[in-house]
């Protein structure tokens, strides 16, 4: 059974932002205390497991995950993984704390089953996420770390920003992820030019380098890009992207376009996510996937409300999905349902 349906209609009371802060801190008391995590896995438990992925060196135990957005500060992640995600992205998480921008910032569409949002990378900073990693990990889960540069930060010292979160949290995620598409930081997706990419990737690359030497493992790096590159800059970010010899993309983050929509919320500022992200998203993949031969793993994100919708991000050549908006329509219900569709990995 799914009390969902039910519990809907009064979550949807809050402000989206009211609502979120809420179930945070609900799985933060669930996921803290052995007998909340028992409680949370006995509601959320799934029939089936898996299947268990390999990518990037690391093996996930479904290919299931929660995206990055959803727990900036690491509140929230040890209660997050009761509900059957095999990863959890962290963040974005920036050098210094920042508030972000100001709110309203999030918009429900629910006649779009969708949701535009312009936060701006609020967050508690490093140091503070530092601290929330310490908490003992539940067996096989893997955890991932999306980093960003400040908003104060130039964009020409933005590979600053982003070395010193590698080198932070290097010893910490089991891979970490740039985020350089998200369209609520100004100037941010400039950064997904070839050569302003390259600027970038390649001094982190040197630092990976150096923290898997003094770790003794590799250090996974994935790329986050946007959904609304032109094929040629698309082109320019996937040469950019091996050049440096990172390990995987993640397609994609929220969209700036605006298809048809009927929630006269519409025409708000920021990033679209949900449905009517789905298909553009499944295209993107079987875009990426075609352009790099299959060489870059890629984690599709963008539109998954359902098992079928999950089914159809492997079957356009994704290796591993990450859902976000889905879970405010489907509820925390949702990844048990996936994992219980019978999930077929064709890699």
């Amino acid at each position: 059974m799914n009390p969902y349906p039910l519990l809907k209609p009064w979550i949807y009371k809050f402000t989206p932002e009211q609502a979120h802060h809420g179930t945070i801190a609900m799985l933060r008391l669930g996921g803290g205390l052995l007998p909340g995590r028992l409680f949370l896995n006995l509601c959320f438990h799934a029939r089936q497991s898996g299947p268990a992925v390999q990518a990037f060196g690391l093996t996930f135990p479904n290919p299931i995950g929660m995206a990055a957005g959803y727990d900036k500060d690491g509140l929230g992640w040890r209660g997050l993984a009761c509900l059957g995600f095999g990863h959890i992205e962290l963040g974005t998480v920036t050098p210094r704390p920042q508030p972000g921008n100001p709110q309203p910032r999030i918009f429900r569409l629910v006649e779009d089953e969708a949701v535009i949002n312009r936060m701006g990378f609020p967050n508690q900073g490093a140091e503070f996420m530092v601290r929330r990693l310490k908490a003992p990990r539940p067996k096989g889960l893997i955890l991932g770390m999306n980093i960003g540069k400040n908003k104060v930060t130039p964009l020409e010292q933005a590979a600053e920003d982003y070395v010193t979160l590698a080198r932070v949290f290097a010893p910490l995620a089991d891979y970490l992820a740039v985020n350089v598409s998200s369209p609520n930081t100004p100037g941010l997706r400039n950064l997904q030019s070839r050569q302003a990419l390259e600027a970038l990737l390649l001094p982190l690359a040197e630092e990976r380098r150096r923290q898997a030497e003094l770790l003794g493992r590799p250090v996974p790096v994935v790329v986050k890009l946007a959904p609304d590159l032109s094929d040629a800059e698309l082109d320019g970010a996937l040469e950019a992207v091996s050049s440096a010899g990172m390990d995987g993309l993640i397609i994609s983050n929220t969209t700036i376009s605006r298809p048809v929509l009927r929630s006269s919320m519409a025409n708000e500022v920021g990033g679209l996510s949900g449905v009517p992200l789905r298909e553009l998203n499944t295209a993107m993949i079987k875009k990426v996937v075609a352009r790099t031969g299959g060489r870059l793993p890629v984690i599709a994100s963008g539109g998954v409300h359902t098992p079928a919708d999950a089914q159809s991000k492997l079957d356009a050549g994704a290796t591993l999905v990450q859902l976000y908006t889905g879970m405010i329509y489907a509820g925390p219900w949702l990844v048990r349902d996936i994992l219980n569709s019978g999930l077929i990995c064709r890699k």
